[in-house]
């Protein structure tokens, strides 16, 4: 049963997603990928978030470009972590998504990571943390991965 749900705001936002997928797997993490859009699916994302802890999911990522609201829009439906990851898919280069993401009001947190392809691969790294705390197949896993990190 996947624990990791990734969602994407468009099909077009998949290679930016990408490096996120293969950190997860690389992890043994199991995951779903879905794509909604907060704004074009707006019903389709309040059920999602409101189904997502019964289904057996433990952690959100939510990747969004432009205006980035979906991964505010999830929280707003769930009490699940959720990690924004900001996709530079505008003229701005995902500053704007950064800003969307990080300027989440009081009460209704989002984590966001970095732009890019480092960012992605930080929302997996930070599911794998999170997840830790509860699955010690997962902290085991993350933890070799520190250690050879560090290694070089």
């Amino acid at each position: 049963m996947p624990l990791v749900a990734v969602v994407m705001g468009s099909k077009s936002d998949s290679d930016a997603v990408q490096p996120c997928l293969d950190t997860l797997a690389k992890l043994g993490i199991e995951y779903q990928v879905d794509v909604i859009s907060a704004h074009r699916t707006p019903e389709k994302a309040r059920l999602f978030g409101q189904g997502a802890r019964e289904r057996g999911i433990e952690v959100i990522i939510a990747a969004a470009g432009g205006a980035a609201h979906l991964p505010g829009v999830l929280a707003s439906w769930t009490t699940l972590p959720v990690i924004g990851v900001p996709i530079a898919s505008s003229e701005l280069k995902g500053v704007d998504a950064l800003y969307a993401i990080v300027q989440m009001p009081a009460g209704i947190p989002v984590a966001a990571v970095a732009i890019g392809t480092a960012g992605a691969k930080n929302a997996a790294f930070l599911a794998a943390e999170i997840l830790g705390l509860k699955h010690d197949k997962i902290r085991a896993a993350y933890d070799k991965y520190r250690l050879e990190m560090a290694a070089g």
